[in-house]
C-alpha cells in the first residue's frame, strides 16, 4: 500500500512538472495585463485580437493547407506503402521496411538542411509547394507504421475468398480491405495532421517568402516578447492538437479486427 501511495505521488509530480507550465500558459492567455507580467484580471480580448490579425490569419491558412494536402497524400502513398510491405515478398524488402522508419529517427534539423540542399540544387523555389513536399516525405513514415500495424491483424483469406467470389483486384480492396484497415489509416492521417500542423524545423528550413506556417509565425512573434496574445494562439494550437491526438488514441486503441475461423 505504501508503495502504491508513493508510485501515485511520483506520478502526479511528473505530469505537474510536464503540463504545469502549458496550463500557466493557457491561464495567461486570459490576462488584461498586456505586459503578461502579473495577473490583472480575466479578460477574452486577446482572442478577439487573434480574430482581427490578418498575419495569424494567413499563417493559419498556410498551416491547414499544407497539413491537409501533405495528410491525404501521406495517407495515400503510406498506405500503398503498407500494403506493399505486407502483401508482398521481394528482394530487399527488409531493407526496404527499415527504411521506412528512417524519417522518424534523423533529427529534423539534418531533415530540413537536407531537404533544403536537394531542393536548391534541383531548381526549385522556395514557396508554400516546397513545404508541402517536405511535410510530405516525413509524413509517410507515419502512416505506413500505422496501417501496417492494422494489416498485421488481418486475415488475408478474407481477400482470396472476395476474389474466388469474383471480384476484382479493386472492388476487393474496396468492399474487403479498406473497411477493414479505416480505422488505421485515419489514425495515420489523424497523426500526420497534428504532425505537419505542430512542425517547426522542417517547415523553417524549406518555407518561402510569404508562405510561412503558424509555428513560424509564433516564433517571430516571441523575438520581440510574451504577449498573452502568443499565449492565446499557443492555447488554441495545443487544443487543436490535444483534439486530434485524443481522436488518434481512441482509433488506434480499437480492437483488431478479428481473424476468420
Amino acid at each position: 500500500m505504501k508503495r502504491s501511495f508513493v508510485l501515485l505521488v511520483y506520478t502526479a509530480l511528473v505530469y505537474l512538472f510536464l503540463y504545469a507550465p502549458v496550463l500557466v500558459m493557457a491561464l495567461y492567455s486570459f490576462n488584461q495585463d498586456p505586459r503578461n507580467a502579473v495577473w490583472k484580471g480575466f479578460t477574452l480580448q486577446w482572442y478577439a485580437k487573434l480574430m482581427q490579425d490578418t498575419e495569424i490569419q494567413r499563417a493559419l491558412l498556410n498551416s491547414l493547407q499544407v497539413g491537409l494536402i501533405a495528410t491525404l497524400a501521406a495517407t495515400v502513398l503510406g498506405t500503398m506503402a503498407a500494403l506493399a510491405l505486407t502483401r508482398y515478398r521481394f528482394r530487399m524488402q527488409a531493407a526496404l521496411s527499415g527504411l521506412v522508419f528512417l524519417p522518424m529517427v534523423v533529427p529534423e534539423v539534418v531533415m530540413g538542411t537536407s531537404l533544403l540542399a536537394f531542393l536548391a540544387a534541383i531548381g526549385w523555389k522556395l514557396s508554400l509547394s516546397t513545404i508541402i513536399v517536405a511535410h510530405i516525405a516525413f509524413c509517410v513514415s507515419y502512416v505506413t507504421i500505422t496501417v501496417r500495424a492494422r494489416l498485421a491483424g488481418m486475415d488475408f483469406r478474407l481477400e482470396e475468398a472476395a476474389a474466388d467470389l469474383g471480384a476484382g483486384p479493386w472492388d476487393t480492396f474496396r468492399l474487403v480491405t479498406l473497411p477493414r484497415i479505416l480505422p488505421g489509416v485515419i489514425s495515420g492521417a489523424l497523426l500526420c495532421l497534428t504532425i505537419s500542423i505542430d512542425d517547426f524545423v522542417v517547415t523553417f528550413f524549406t518555407q518561402g517568402i510569404g508562405s510561412g506556417t503558424l509555428p513560424i509565425r509564433i516564433y517571430s512573434m516571441v523575438k520581440t516578447g510574451i504577449t498573452p496574445e502568443i499565449n492565446a494562439v499557443s492555447t488554441l494550437m495545443l487544443l487543436t492538437t490535444f483534439s486530434l491526438m485524443l481522436i488518434y488514441g481512441r482509433l488506434g486503441s480499437g480492437q483488431e479486427p478479428s481473424r476468420a475461423r
